[in-house]
């Protein structure tokens, strides 16, 4: 099971902070991301990935593990 975590306005447009999804075949994360992006419309939203903690492109070929943990961070801004 990938638990996938929601920060900032991605948080806001779920509705939830975090869910754990479950998958019965290899899942790539542009997969990942479409299947989210078809639930929730993602398309007016910025946010970068992180997978494990770790920050990976939207359009790596990353293949995920069933224990992942993936992020969605809203930009970040400070100074």
């Amino acid at each position: 099971m990938i638990e996938v975590k929601y920060f900032g306005a991605v948080a806001e447009k779920t509705k939830c902070e975090f869910e754990k999804l479950s998958f019965s075949e290899e899942l790539s994360l542009q997969k990942l991301l479409q299947d989210l992006n078809g639930k929730y419309d993602f398309e007016s939203l910025t946010f970068t990935v992180a997978v494990n903690q770790k920050i990976v492109s939207k359009a790596s070929n990353y293949t995920l593990q069933t224990s992942d943990v993936v992020a969605l961070l809203p930009p970040f801004a400070g100074g």
